[in-house]
Protein backbone atom coordinates (compact mmCIF):
# COMPACT_ATOMS: atom_id res chain seq x y z
CA UNK A 1 0.00 0.00 0.00
CA UNK A 2 1.24 3.45 -0.62
CA UNK A 3 1.76 6.22 1.33
CA UNK A 4 0.70 9.39 -0.83
CA UNK A 5 2.36 11.25 2.32
CA UNK A 6 6.06 9.22 0.61
CA UNK A 7 4.55 9.41 -2.98
CA UNK A 8 7.34 7.51 -5.05
CA UNK A 9 6.76 9.76 -8.08
CA UNK A 10 8.18 12.92 -6.64
CA UNK A 11 11.97 11.41 -6.91
CA UNK A 12 11.45 9.08 -9.96
CA UNK A 13 11.08 11.18 -13.14
CA UNK A 14 9.69 8.11 -15.58
CA UNK A 15 7.01 7.50 -12.87
CA UNK A 16 6.32 11.22 -12.95
CA UNK A 17 6.01 11.15 -16.41
CA UNK A 18 3.33 8.14 -16.55
CA UNK A 19 1.40 9.70 -12.98
CA UNK A 20 1.01 12.68 -16.09
CA UNK A 21 0.10 10.69 -18.83
CA UNK A 22 -2.03 8.93 -16.65
CA UNK A 23 -3.65 11.95 -15.48
CA UNK A 24 -4.28 13.61 -18.58
CA UNK A 25 -5.70 10.27 -20.24
CA UNK A 26 -8.39 10.37 -17.12
CA UNK A 27 -9.12 14.38 -18.30
CA UNK A 28 -9.61 13.16 -21.82
CA UNK A 29 -11.58 10.01 -21.08
CA UNK A 30 -15.24 10.34 -22.75
CA UNK A 31 -16.71 7.98 -20.12
CA UNK A 32 -15.23 10.20 -17.13
CA UNK A 33 -16.22 13.52 -18.90
CA UNK A 34 -19.69 12.51 -19.12
CA UNK A 35 -20.01 11.39 -15.79
CA UNK A 36 -18.04 14.45 -14.34
CA UNK A 37 -15.22 12.56 -12.43
CA UNK A 38 -12.05 14.04 -11.68
CA UNK A 39 -8.44 12.32 -11.14
CA UNK A 40 -7.39 14.22 -8.40
CA UNK A 41 -4.04 12.35 -7.78
CA UNK A 42 -3.06 8.86 -7.65
CA UNK A 43 0.50 7.11 -7.21
CA UNK A 44 1.30 3.37 -7.32
CA UNK A 45 -1.23 2.11 -5.09
CA UNK A 46 -3.38 4.99 -4.60
CA UNK A 47 -6.14 7.34 -5.97
CA UNK A 48 -7.84 10.28 -5.03
CA UNK A 49 -11.30 10.51 -7.66
CA UNK A 50 -13.94 13.54 -7.02
CA UNK A 51 -17.31 14.01 -8.74
CA UNK A 52 -19.58 17.18 -8.56
CA UNK A 53 -23.40 16.36 -7.33
CA UNK A 54 -25.33 18.23 -10.96
CA UNK A 55 -28.96 17.58 -11.94
CA UNK A 56 -28.41 14.30 -13.96
CA UNK A 57 -26.74 12.17 -11.29
CA UNK A 58 -29.16 12.60 -8.83
CA UNK A 59 -32.03 10.12 -7.90
CA UNK A 60 -35.55 10.58 -7.58
CA UNK A 61 -35.10 11.75 -3.92
CA UNK A 62 -32.71 14.59 -4.95
CA UNK A 63 -29.48 12.50 -3.85
CA UNK A 64 -26.22 11.93 -5.78
CA UNK A 65 -27.42 8.39 -6.83
CA UNK A 66 -25.58 5.39 -5.41
CA UNK A 67 -24.85 3.96 -8.81
CA UNK A 68 -22.28 7.01 -9.33
CA UNK A 69 -20.95 6.66 -5.78
CA UNK A 70 -20.34 3.08 -6.64
CA UNK A 71 -18.87 4.21 -10.34
CA UNK A 72 -16.66 6.52 -8.11
CA UNK A 73 -15.34 3.70 -6.17
CA UNK A 74 -14.52 1.54 -9.13
CA UNK A 75 -13.13 3.91 -11.02
CA UNK A 76 -10.70 5.36 -8.14
CA UNK A 77 -9.57 1.62 -7.42
CA UNK A 78 -8.17 1.03 -11.21
CA UNK A 79 -6.61 4.34 -10.85
CA UNK A 80 -4.85 3.28 -7.80
CA UNK A 81 -3.97 0.28 -10.18
CA UNK A 82 -2.35 1.96 -13.22
CA UNK A 83 1.01 2.67 -11.77
CA UNK A 84 1.84 -0.37 -9.84
CA UNK A 85 4.08 -2.76 -10.95
CA UNK A 86 1.40 -5.84 -11.50
CA UNK A 87 -0.97 -3.41 -13.35
CA UNK A 88 2.58 -2.92 -15.90
CA UNK A 89 2.96 -6.65 -15.89
CA UNK A 90 -0.54 -6.89 -17.56
CA UNK A 91 -0.25 -4.11 -19.55
CA UNK A 92 2.72 -5.57 -21.00
CA UNK A 93 1.35 -8.85 -21.64
CA UNK A 94 -1.61 -7.92 -22.88
CA UNK A 95 -3.28 -9.63 -20.17
CA UNK A 96 -6.26 -8.36 -18.24
CA UNK A 97 -7.15 -7.05 -14.72
CA UNK A 98 -11.27 -7.30 -13.72
CA UNK A 99 -12.75 -6.65 -11.08
CA UNK A 100 -14.28 -9.78 -9.94
CA UNK A 101 -16.72 -8.31 -6.88
CA UNK A 102 -17.71 -4.62 -5.43
CA UNK A 103 -19.24 -4.36 -2.12
CA UNK A 104 -20.55 -0.99 -0.60
CA UNK A 105 -21.70 0.23 1.92
CA UNK A 106 -23.78 3.60 1.44
CA UNK A 107 -23.82 5.74 5.01
CA UNK A 108 -25.62 9.26 4.72
CA UNK A 109 -26.61 10.71 1.09
CA UNK A 110 -24.60 13.51 -0.68
CA UNK A 111 -27.70 15.90 -1.51
CA UNK A 112 -24.74 19.04 -2.65
CA UNK A 113 -21.48 19.50 -3.72
CA UNK A 114 -18.87 16.72 -4.37
CA UNK A 115 -18.60 13.64 -3.59
CA UNK A 116 -14.57 12.70 -3.29
CA UNK A 117 -12.98 9.15 -2.82
CA UNK A 118 -9.85 7.67 -1.66
CA UNK A 119 -8.75 4.32 -2.86
CA UNK A 120 -6.21 2.03 -1.41
CA UNK A 121 -4.46 -0.81 -2.23
CA UNK A 122 -4.52 -3.54 0.51
CA UNK A 123 -3.40 -6.75 -1.04
CA UNK A 124 -1.45 -6.96 -4.44
CA UNK A 125 -1.17 -10.56 -4.88
CA UNK A 126 -0.12 -12.27 -8.63
CA UNK A 127 -3.66 -13.13 -9.52
CA UNK A 128 -5.91 -11.38 -7.02
CA UNK A 129 -5.81 -7.93 -5.96
CA UNK A 130 -7.66 -6.12 -2.84
CA UNK A 131 -8.47 -2.97 -2.97
CA UNK A 132 -11.13 -0.28 -0.30
CA UNK A 133 -12.35 2.87 -0.66
CA UNK A 134 -13.75 5.53 1.68
CA UNK A 135 -15.79 8.29 0.16
CA UNK A 136 -16.53 11.77 2.00
CA UNK A 137 -18.67 14.58 1.18
CA UNK A 138 -17.40 17.95 1.18
CA UNK A 139 -18.05 18.20 4.73
CA UNK A 140 -14.84 15.51 5.15
CA UNK A 141 -17.83 13.18 6.53
CA UNK A 142 -17.87 9.05 5.31
CA UNK A 143 -20.54 9.10 3.35
CA UNK A 144 -19.47 5.44 1.83
CA UNK A 145 -16.97 2.95 2.05
CA UNK A 146 -16.34 0.50 -0.92
CA UNK A 147 -13.88 -2.64 -1.35
CA UNK A 148 -13.19 -4.98 -4.17
CA UNK A 149 -11.76 -7.89 -5.73
CA UNK A 150 -9.60 -7.65 -8.54
CA UNK A 151 -8.33 -10.37 -11.09
CA UNK A 152 -5.17 -10.26 -12.67
CA UNK A 153 -4.32 -12.56 -15.44
CA UNK A 154 -1.38 -12.13 -17.82
CA UNK A 155 -1.50 -12.43 -21.03
CA UNK A 156 1.00 -14.18 -23.71
CA UNK A 157 2.17 -11.27 -25.49
CA UNK A 158 5.48 -9.70 -24.09
CA UNK A 159 7.67 -10.86 -21.25
CA UNK A 160 5.10 -12.68 -19.00
CA UNK A 161 5.95 -14.92 -15.62
CA UNK A 162 5.26 -18.22 -17.73
CA UNK A 163 7.79 -17.38 -20.79
CA UNK A 164 10.22 -15.84 -17.94
CA UNK A 165 10.10 -19.83 -16.66
CA UNK A 166 10.67 -20.95 -20.31
CA UNK A 167 14.05 -19.70 -20.38
CA UNK A 168 15.58 -20.46 -17.41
Amino acid sequence: MTDPERDATNDDPAASELKQKLLGFAADFPFFQHMGLEVEDMAPGYARVSVELVDHLRNPNGQMHGGVIATLVDMSITQAMLMTDTYQRVRETRGIMTNIDLRMKYLRAVGAGRATVESRIVHEGRRVVHAASTVTDDRGKTVALGDATLMIVLGEGGKSEKNEKKKS
